[in-house]
């Protein structure tokens, strides 16, 4: 057997279940027989049957994404979602799902089952299904006829030519009572709406049928823009005629065929279904004196209801409906009134919109300008020069040790501020802090030891790679704000130092557990870019050269496009949970150093890296919370949901940077993800120009100081979102800048 891919279809709207039912929130995404939502008891139905070798997809809307991606998530699943940028029906829809398996696996067999629809039976169906598949592998179109249990008015029916499989001998529209009741005397189906066809019959079946929607559908996926594991469908798909399958292929076809099931189906297609399904009820309700009534009631409110029988009530915050249920077929009538009458409760309330970049920067810059600057100025550098480690929320002191790498990154900070116009005290804080690490943290052979204790007395003599590459980027960064180019002869003696420890490979073994990592070379070709931006000598060229080579060679997976951390001595991935690590943040920082790189030599290798990294960062998005979050594994699972601040500044530059290299419709990608980051960052900062800097899976902060090494990560995020968007729109916007 082939492999199947089952395809769930996300397009109806469920007008008939007004009032919880509506646009923005169809039924498929809300409870109604039993806790889970329909569209995720049918995920977990039809999961089982691509463990051969498909793979779940999903055909939704594009304006139901963050539904699917949540409800996906709270039940542990994946699948490939292909999403509209409009409904034009069942037929362009299913063919975009068959053309895209096509693609895939030309001889895959895909199931196609509504997101809607309740089966209690999850065995019965799949062995169903799995009847039909073999059926559907020899190129027949197979639907499944439900054998009927009393005469409905609410199906379409099938007349099938023979008992079992057998080829269909006609396809009825919904008939009145008396015709239905004719049909199951003569032995008719209830139609399901599921199917079972090989995914390159129904693409070949819509070609010859219905040619308009092929075209459609294929330049729609073509054009198709991909982000994680969405696919939104190009304008192109807009052009496909609104036509049902049934009308554009299973009337036409000489292949269609039933299989008979009698596992219990319903389409909950109205209020008297749900009631039937016997687990229609939500919320606080009291009945007195009443039976055969369906009561949902939203949170907060309670129901009650004397001497009533068959009637449904449902209850939300700005509507509800009463109805016998006999009659909620005719809710759809209420709905259509409501058109005209008060079009405002068709649909729920909108979110607010989402802030633009744009204000988002404009609220950032003047956070920066009169917040963080001047907090960590003050508060943040004592009378000697050396900068504080952290500070409580409050903005009192913390007594504890000092890290040589604070230093640095506080003087690249402030050099930067100057650069970017800060009219604070940016010369003085840089040449006191300048001053101090120079007397406290320099060893005797220029390199800088990583660690004092609170009182200033060296606690550790060892001289990290990451420490000296802060120490070469702060030097670069107060060069180029002050002019004093006579601090790379410095910053090479420092360098040479390093690069005498530079194995065969390129690599720089550093000290501690993990003695080959890919996070201290970052840092370096960081400080070497710097240097190149501040116009010094070739060895920084020579040096951002060696280690991107390197990174492309060891550090970047060739199958994921991801960035490991940690190595065995010949930079192969190390062994065990360590060499399997993936740091969302480290992608997205990655993505930002290799774009940079690429643009400046304008080098496509490099470019093709930054754009896999970043993608692979993405997967690291948690989007319930919309923030990135600490640990994968390089198979994509989570080993850590905790988020730190730092990881969403290099997602928000990552996002800028390559905007700024993409076409519209990709760009236009990238700085919507670039206002998501930039909405998250905001999440962490406080107003006094403090941040919180650990997220847990909750959402919840831990309660604990500002590290000051936050602040480097928040001055790169501002540089580049202001970059960014003067690039965009090629003007200096005064209501960006620091001055």
């Amino acid at each position: 057997m082939p492999p199947i891919y089952p395809v769930i279809m996300c397009g109806g709207s469920g007008t008939r279940l007004w009032p919880a039912s509506r646009p923005s929130l169809p039924k498929q995404f809300i409870p109604l027989a039993g806790n889970r939502s329909l569209f995720q008891e049918t995920v977990a139905r039809v999961s089982a049957l691509a463990e051969g070798g498909g793979s779940l997809v999903v055909v939704g809307g594009v304006r139901h994404k963050r539904a699917i991606l949540d409800q996906l998530d709270e039940i542990g699943a994946s699948a490939v979602i292909l999403l509209e940028p409009e409904g034009r029906d069942s037929s362009a829809a299913m063919a975009a799902a068959a053309l895209w398996t096509a693609r895939q696996t030309p001889d895959a067999v895909t199931l196609f089952v509504a997101s809607d629809h309740h089966i209690p039976d999850d065995l019965d169906f799949r062995t169903a299904v799995k009847e039909a598949a073999v059926a559907a592998a020899e190129g027949r179109i197979v639907t499944l006829g439900v054998v009927p249990t009393a005469p409905s008015s609410a199906y379409g029916y099938i007349a099938p030519s023979g008992d079992g499989l057998s080829p269909v001998a006609a396809f009825v529209e919904k008939p009145d009572a008396t015709t239905a009741q004719r049909y199951i005397n003569e032995g008719y189906l209830w139609n399901s709406g599921n199917f079972i066809v090989r995914a390159d019959v129904l693409a070949t079946e819509v070609a010859e049928h219905a040619s308009a929607v092929a075209e459609a559908v294929k330049a729609g996926l073509d054009e198709a823009k991909t982000e994680g594991p969405c696919l939104t469908l190009g304008a192109s798909f807009l052009s496909a005629p609104k036509i049902s399958i049934d009308y554009a292929v299973m009337e036409k076809t000489t292949h269609a065929s039933v299989l008979p099931v009698r596992f219990a189906w319903s389409d909950l297609g109205a209020w008297d279904a749900v009631h039937a399904s016997g687990e229609g009820g939500v919320g606080l309700h009291v009945l007195e004196d009443s039976e055969g009534c369906l009561i949902r009631a939203c949170d907060g409110v309670m129901v009650a209801a004397i001497g009533l029988q068959d009637v449904g009530i449902v209850v939300e915050r700005d509507a509800v409906l009463v109805t016998a249920l006999k009659k909620s077929q005719d809710v759809k009538k209420v709905v259509e009134r409501l058109r005209t009458l008060s079009p405002q409760h068709l649909d729920f309330s909108a979110p607010p919109p989402a802030e633009s970049l744009q204000d988002g920067a404009v609220r950032f810059t003047t956070w920066m300008r009169q917040s963080a600057l001047p907090t960590w100025a003050t508060l943040g550098q004592d009378a000697d020069g050396g900068f504080e480690e952290l500070l409580a929320l409050d903005g009192r002191h913390i007594r504890s040790s000092r890290r040589a790498r604070v230093q640095a990154r506080q003087l690249q900070v402030y050099a930067d501020a100057g650069r970017q116009g800060w009219a604070g005290p940016w010369r003085a804080v840089i040449d006191k802090g300048l001053e101090r690490l120079r007397a406290a943290y320099l060893r005797p052979d220029g390199q800088m030891r990583t660690l004092l204790d609170a009182d200033g007395r060296p606690q550790d003599e060892t001289a990290m790679v990451y420490d000296q590459a802060f120490f070469l980027f702060a030097l670069a960064s107060v060069a180029r704000a002050t002019a004093r180019m006579d601090l790379e002869d410095e910053a090479a003696g420092v360098l040479n130092n390093l690069l005498q420890r530079a194995d065969a490979a390129g690599g720089l073994r550093e000290s501690g557990d993990h003695p080959y990592q890919s996070n201290a070379h970052m840092h370096l070709l960081e400080a070497a870019l710097a240097w190149e931006e501040a116009g010094g000598a070739p060895r920084w060229t020579e040096t951002a050269d060696r280690i991107v080579r390197l990174a492309q060679t060891r550090f970047i997976d060739a199958d994921t496009g991801a960035l490991r951390e940690f190595f065995d001595a010949g930079w192969a991935p190390a062994p065990g949970e360590a060499g399997r690590l993936v740091e969302p943040g480290h992608q997205f920082e990655w993505a930002w150093l290799m774009a940079r790189y690429g643009r400046s030599r304008n080098d496509q290798g490099a470019l093709d890296s930054a754009r896999r990294l970043y993608a692979a960062g993405l997967k690291g998005v948690d989007r319930k919370r919309g923030v990135a979050m600490d640990a994968l594994t390089i198979t994509g699972g989570i080993q850590s949901a905790r988020a730190r601040l730092w990881p969403q500044t290099e997602w928000l530059k990552a996002a800028c940077i390559l905007a700024t290299m993409s076409e519209d419709g990709q760009r236009d990608q990238c700085l919507d993800q670039a206002s998501q980051a930039s909405h998250a960052l905001w999440r962490y900062l406080t107003p006094q120009g403090l941040w919180r800097d650990k997220m847990l899976e909750t959402g919840e902060f831990i309660d604990e100081p500002a590290p000051a090494s936050s602040l480097y990560h928040i001055m790169a995020a501002y540089v580049q979102v202001r970059d960014t968007l003067n690039f965009l729109y090629g003007r200096d916007d005064r209501s960006l800048q620091l001055a």
